[in-house]
């Protein structure tokens, strides 16, 4: 009998310790394809950081445009935009839906935006909406030199197959109809 019981303690154990170990192998896998999408994007790679992205996105918003946007935002020569101290916050379990697999990622970055080159009325607009995206607390502008400091708070979810090479779509309520089209219902249901 206690034989039996060491051998359920240790098959116990050892699941558990399997299942752990697991979790940290998608958490080390979605934390190095999250980081590669936000340097290419540091790095003004914008091609590269469309291939980033969760391929029926773009059943919403066509490849095309979406490299549009991310070139208008970050390679536009009147906002000079530079991204840094990425940090991660709870990583979700994969959960398989339809043979992919689904986690919500949290992160977190520093945004620096140079609007120096912009009029004053401008300048309140992008207050204004900055301040209504990332909250009031966490945008600051320093007038002698024309910037503001965003510490963004994220989250997006990774998508995958094999759970090794991640896609990703960024999670903003204001676009949850427009993310029904591409997640699941329950992935949206945590949105």
């Amino acid at each position: 009998m206690k034989t039996r019981s060491l051998l359920f303690l240790f098959l116990l154990l050892s699941f558990l310790s399997f299942d752990k170990t697991k979790t940290n192998l998608d958490d080390a896998a979605i934390k190095k394809s999250l980081t590669y999408f936000v340097n290419t994007i540091k790095a003004k790679q914008i091609d590269k950081s469309v291939n980033c992205i969760y391929p029926k996105f773009f059943t919403v918003v066509p490849k095309d445009q979406m490299i549009q946007i991310l070139n208008m935002t970050y390679n536009n020569p009147f906002m000079k935009i530079e991204v840094s101290n990425l940090k991660f916050g709870n990583i979700e379990k994969p959960e398989l839906i339809n043979g992919e697999y689904f986690s919500i990622a949290q992160y977190y970055f520093t945004m620096k935006c140079n609007m120096s080159s912009l009029n004053d009325d401008m300048k309140k607009q992008v207050n204004t909406m900055l301040q209504k995206r990332y909250g009031k607390n966490n945008v600051q502008y320093v007038s002698k030199d024309g910037t503001y400091t965003i510490n963004a708070a994220m989250r997006a979810c990774a998508v995958s197959k094999d759970r090794k090479n991640w896609k990703f779509v960024i999670l903003e309520k204001e676009y949850k109809p427009q993310l029904a089209k591409v997640l699941p219902k329950k992935v949206l249901d945590k949105i």
